[in-house]
């Protein structure tokens, strides 16, 4: 009998040991740096992550809101122009008559000697693209279904293009712009021009009329850190 309570002693001091031992080991994890300082960054993260989804929920609610403000029917001429001033900014969805163009490296074989470079699109290959569709009337422009507004840059960064601060465009590049399709359509093509110049390394360029086509909203963030509005100046709404 008493070895048997010997036994049951001895068993209950080896359990105790054990887990004190087992404790102090998941103590001293938990209290390395390494450890602590993965679980703040993964604090931080989600922390991080309830900001910005508290902030879309706001967005939503004040665009809500708005809209709802502006459905009234008292409202008629500011609605209209505040439209008006969504589409110039981007911050709603277009439709209308416009081009597509599709811009793609070139299929020439390079020879021997021959600089590769020169059979690839640039940014400023597609900068200049865009910039003769705005010359040529583009109302709404997008690349590769990103809406384009004055502050989107077209900008190299390795094999691709950055557009909107962070969205990186690879080829091909389907250019759309809402416009008058003549007009566009012959200042692309002009003797000369930017299409012409483009084909003549190679590059492979097709335009096609839409009869109706669909721009989407800028969907990036708008923030001006040195712009501000001139004290005293408002815009004057349309009349009658």
């Amino acid at each position: 009998m008493k070895s048997y309570h010997l036994a049951l002693f001895l068993a209950g001091l080896a359990i105790s040991l054990m887990l004190t031992f087992q404790f102090r080991i998941t103590k001293d994890v938990a209290r390395s740096p390494s450890v602590q300082q993965k679980q703040a960054l993964v604090e931080q993260v989600n922390e991080a992550r309830q900001k910005r989804d508290a902030l879309k929920k706001q967005v939503s609610e004040l665009r809500a809101q708005l809209d709802q403000i502006a459905a009234g029917q008292q409202l008629g001429p500011l609605k209209e122009e505040l439209d008006k001033a969504r589409i110039e900014a981007g911050l709603i969805a277009v439709a209308g008559p416009g081009v597509e163009v599709t811009l793609n490296d070139s299929n020439v074989v390079i020879q021997p000697g021959e600089n590769p470079n020169l059979y690839v699109l640039h940014d400023e290959d597609v900068l200049n693209v865009l910039n003769e569709l705005r010359a040529a009337g583009a109302e709404a422009l997008a690349i590769n279904g990103q809406r384009l507004l004055a502050t989107s840059e077209i900008r190299c960064v390795g094999p691709t293009i950055l557009t909107n601060k962070s969205y990186r465009l690879t080829p091909p590049f389907v250019i759309s712009a809402i416009g008058n399709q003549d007009n566009m359509i012959n200042a692309l093509q002009m003797r000369g021009g930017i299409i012409e110049q483009l084909k003549f390394w190679g590059i492979q360029v097709a335009i096609r009329r839409v009869d109706n086509l669909t721009i989407p909203a800028y969907a990036g963030s708008i923030r001006f850190d040195y712009a501000r509005p001139v004290p005293g100046t408002q815009p004057e709404l349309a009349t009658g």
